[in-house]
């Protein structure tokens, strides 16, 4: 009888170990189960993000390859509408095409500038320095009335310079006078011929000098 206690006591202490160890075991499955589900969730999650984030840089991709390829390839410049064909009546088939009418309207505009700007500018006169011997007939011809007569001759165009009589042998002095001329309008021939006109004075008359100024 005792030997039974004893025996049932150790199948007790058996049974009761048994369990201790199966529910700690069943804990430790338990906590095992939970963090697996845990981490599944966890990688689920981050599997859904990165999904998120692919399908965003794909999305952004696609915008580069179509920005790129646009840049590369350029659209096509759109075609300028033709105009429209213009009525019979409206069109002249004898007057001047608009722009040529421009064009010579503008030609005719930079013509009348240049010249009224051609017409500001200074004309340069070209003139002659010419120094006359005046020979008298006589030793006894009035040298200062014939300078007086000589002066006297005028015309546009000539100017009278300094004078001065000259020795010429026996007596007789010459005028010698210096005169400015301007080329267009006052002939040397025609002032020769001028000059010896004066006859109760002048005998000859000779170019000392012919210089251009």
């Amino acid at each position: 009888m005792a030997y039974e206690s004893i025996w049932l006591d150790k199948y007790r202490y058996d049974e009761a170990e048994r369990n201790y160890y199966q529910r700690l075991a069943g804990v430790d499955d338990m906590g095992i189960t939970a963090g697996i589900e845990n981490k599944l969730q966890s990688l689920e999650k981050e599997n859904t993000n990165l999904k998120k984030v692919i399908e965003t840089l794909r999305q952004q991709l696609s915008k580069l390859e179509t920005r790129v390829s646009s840049l590369e390839g350029g659209k096509k410049p759109a075609e300028k509408a033709a105009p429209a064909p213009a009525d019979d009546d409206d069109v002249d088939l004898f007057g001047e095409d608009e722009d040529d009418a421009e064009q010579q309207k503008l030609r005719e505009q930079r013509l009348k500038e240049y010249e009224a700007k051609k017409s500001k500018k200074p004309t340069v006169i070209a003139k002659s320095n010419v120094i006359l011997d005046i020979k008298p007939w006589d030793d006894e011809t009035d040298m200062k009335a014939m300078e007086k007569a000589v002066r006297e001759i005028k015309t546009d165009g000539l100017l009278w310079g300094v004078s001065k009589l000259v020795p010429v042998a026996y007596g007789v002095q010459k005028l010698q006078i210096s005169s400015v001329v301007e080329d267009d309008k006052v002939s040397i021939d025609w002032l020769q011929e001028e000059l010896e006109k004066i006859e109760d004075y002048v005998q000859s008359v000779d170019i000392a000098a012919f210089n251009k100024i």
